[in-house]
């Protein structure tokens, strides 16, 4: 098998889980020269990262087509090499990212088998999952009455956003974020646990980081997300002196020298990444290996299409730093029409991703709806 094509494709959808915002993605294909077809994605967000991106995917590909999808580990080093000339991050990151999950993909059919046991196959008995979304309404009883029935078919645990669209205004007055954190407490119950993500909109100093921490503590809070953003080593280690929350960064690391910065700090928790930017399967591969060997956490972020859940679950099954795997409760068209085959939670727990590479059909028709450049 040789890589005959590679394309870029990108895609805009209406997320019901961040308020109905319309979120972008630049999807990958890449076609053998036997018509088999390879997935990956680019996490973009935005319309001019898609577009950056697509452009950076489509002459990169020109540099693997007749290659052999088999020879991944080659061919990400290869793209990492060129796109020094340009930058180490960012838009190439993303098109590095995308590119090698759909070459990974490809290399599961060329060779029958899972991308999971092309990774050295499960090392966990069960994965639990966690439901992962924002609150949005402005009634904190309302918001903990949907947040409880997200966990009514079985989810073990939630992460909740702060800051995000609509009316819930969480992360700006601490007594209401207080509140907010009891009423959800005593919806979901005890033994749940309960994570909070803070969004950019949220910019909290030291000393209101650890007041809210340690008020949230009284209700049992797991982990809280980059609550002093990305890049406060000196903040997060008087946080994490001040508090026994376990302390949550990392999803905005471009590669693995990235995630080892912030490992070095000894700050960090539970490092949260995503294939779909930090370099694809390659990427988050090698920087679970440096999570695990730190004695720390990793938590795919996997917040986009099935693609990035089907790449992202094949990892986390085969490493030991993931011990749990999110899911956004409410349907939505890239994590539940694109794709055929898309594992889903059977009481509260993934199953392992089944058949040959991602396990997944992409449908054409709902990849054709969505897309930009048609």
């Amino acid at each position: 098998m040789r890589i005959a094509r590679v394309e870029a494709i990108p895609v805009a959808y209406p997320e019901p889980n961040d308020h109905g915002a319309t979120r972008h993605l630049c999807l990958v294909r890449i076609t053998s020269d036997d018509g088999r077809e390879g997935w990956g994605e680019a996490v973009t967000m935005w319309p001019e990262a898609s577009r950056a991106t697509a452009e950076i995917v489509r002459a990169m590909g020109e540099l693997i087509v007749g290659r052999d999808p088999v020879d991944s580990a080659a061919i990400w080093q290869e793209l990492r090499a060129h796109a020094w000339w340009y930058g180490m991050g960012g838009i190439a990151s993303f098109a590095v990212a995308a590119i090698d999950i759909a070459v990974w993909d490809l290399k599961g059919k060329a060779l029958d088998a899972r991308v999971l046991d092309l990774l050295g196959g499960p090392v966990h008995d069960q994965m639990p999952a966690v439901a992962s979304s924002h609150a949005t309404h402005a009634e904190i009883p309302a918001m903990a009455e949907q947040i409880a029935g997200w966990l009514e078919t079985g989810l073990r645990g939630v992460k909740v956003g702060f800051g995000k669209r609509g009316e819930a205004n969480l992360g700006f007055d601490h007594d209401r974020d207080v509140a907010f954190m009891k009423a959800v407490r005593e919806a979901i119950g005890p033994s749940h646990p309960i994570m909070i993500d803070l969004g950019v909109r949220v910019r909290w100093s030291v000393a209101e980081a650890v007041a809210r921490v340690r008020a949230f503590e009284e209700y049992g809070l797991h982990w809280v997300e980059e609550p002093l953003g990305h890049d406060d080593p000196a903040g997060y280690a008087t946080l994490r002196a001040k508090t026994t929350t376990l302390i949550a960064y990392g999803e905005r690391e471009w590669n693995v020298d990235g995630v080892q910065k912030i490992l070095d700090t000894g700050t960090v928790d539970v490092v949260g990444i995503d294939p779909g930017r930090l370099e694809g399967i390659t990427g988050f591969t090698k920087a679970c290996e440096r999570i695990h060997a730190a004695r720390r956490q990793a938590n795919a972020h996997s917040w986009s299409s099935a693609i990035v859940l089907a790449a992202s679950l094949a990892v986390t099954w085969s490493s030991p730093a993931c011990r749990q795997f999110e899911t956004k409760p409410l349907r939505n068209p890239m994590q539940h029409d694109l794709a055929e085959g898309a594992a889903v939670p059977v009481d509260g727990l993934w199953p392992q991703p089944q058949g040959a590479g991602l396990g997944i059909a992409v449908d054409h028709d709902v990849v054709d709806h969505y897309r930009l450049d048609r």
